[in-house]
């Protein structure tokens, strides 16, 4: 006796898996293709990040973050304390024209030539005058964003002190590790934010305990090896 039983495997089985595999893949497995960029706000930023270490990548580490936000359409402000350039940077750092050319991306550099601390012709009161600057600079955003509605799309040309959804704070965390800040000051500014604010702190290579229990996320970029040791100087494209 027979049956009339089909065994043969057409492979439409092995398709519809593949096409289930790749359908929560970006472009749904798809190279996805690029969009325009249009106002819009996050449905969920609010957290704290504090980026420290000996290690290089803290502040490209916090300006990726700011370059994906953008291209999402939030608006995205950073605040750079110290660093004000040196012999061995040119005047126009890579990423401010790359911040330009980003709509929602804007910055503002309140450092002092040199380093703190070192002997290289800038004068420390100057460095301690320049970060209180910025520090208060970064208070008034803060305190900016509290009055805006950042559950709104905010204009992508719009003026930082009508409101952000990313601010960055680059170097803050070092400024406090030379006591050109108080660390009890970066405390009170943390928790004085607004809820859908996302602050993200970069900076020191000591640990800033005093964020314990204060950030949401602390991410300690640890040197392995760094050619800096071995009297590397900056380069263009990599440092600046």
């Amino acid at each position: 006796m027979t049956t009339n039983h089909d065994d043969t495997d057409d492979g439409t089985d092995g398709q519809r898996d593949d096409r289930d595999r790749t359908a929560s893949t970006p472009g749904g497995g798809e190279a996805p293709e690029p969009e325009p960029i249009e106002p819009a706000a996050p449905a969920e930023f609010g957290l704290v990040q504090a980026w420290w270490g000996g290690g290089k990548g803290k502040t490209t580490a916090a300006m990726g973050m700011g370059f994906r936000a953008a291209g999402h359409g939030y608006r995205v402000h950073m605040l750079q304390f110290m660093k004000g350039g040196a012999d061995s940077v040119e005047g126009v750092r890579g990423e401010y024209n790359a911040i330009a050319a980003v709509p929602g991306f804007t910055y503002e550099n309140a450092g002092h030539y040199g380093w703190h601390g070192l002997l290289d012709g800038s004068a420390d009161d100057e460095h301690e005058a320049k970060a209180t600057a910025a520090f208060d600079r970064a208070e008034a955003l803060v305190a900016a964003a509290g009055e805006a509605d950042l559950t709104a799309p905010f204009p992508l040309d719009g003026d930082p002190e009508d409101g952000v959804h990313m601010l960055i704070l680059d170097e803050l965390l070092y400024a406090a590790d030379r006591g050109l800040v108080e660390p009890g000051s970066v405390v009170r500014l943390v928790e004085s934010k607004p809820e859908g604010l996302e602050l993200v702190l970069t900076g020191s290579h000591d640990e800033p305990d005093y964020l314990d229990g204060v950030a949401d996320l602390i991410t300690n970029v640890r040197k392995v090896a760094h050619p800096f040791d071995d009297g590397q100087r900056a380069r263009r494209g990599t440092e600046y």
